[in-house]
């Protein structure tokens, strides 16, 4: 991004890609709220469904695996249905947001590189 002849950089083209990367991300951000994505427990007994943002949006539990005398199976499957619904959310955000956040250097500042500044 130096400049030819070792002059600085053109600071307007830097701002306009870091704006460009604010409005992807922004994008992706918009996509993920609105994302649902399910997980499952039990075989398919208990099903969760969060967002993007981890909110638990609902909760299907077959009425074969309801047994009044065995709560905690069902607590079991509840939990685990939650815990895959999120783990698949997350593994969305890292599909969506990973390629935006290595233009970030993984610091969350843009890596601008060797600007050719005086002391690098």
């Amino acid at each position: 991004m130096v400049q030819p002849g070792g002059g600085m950089p053109d600071m307007q083209q830097i701002l306009q890609q870091a704006q460009k990367m604010q409005e992807q991300l922004v994008t992706a951000q918009q996509e993920l709220a609105a994302a649902e994505v399910t997980g499952t427990a039990g075989g398919g007994l208990v099903t969760a469904t969060v967002t993007g943002g981890l909110e638990l949006k609902s909760l299907v539990i077959d009425p074969k695996i309801v047994d009044p005398d065995d709560t905690e199976t069902l607590a079991d499957l509840v939990i685990a249905a939650v815990r895959d619904a999120t783990h698949n959310a997350q593994k969305l955000t890292e599909e969506k947001l990973g390629p935006l956040a290595g233009g970030f250097g993984g610091g969350g500042m843009p890596d601008f590189g060797n600007l050719g500044l005086p002391g690098q």
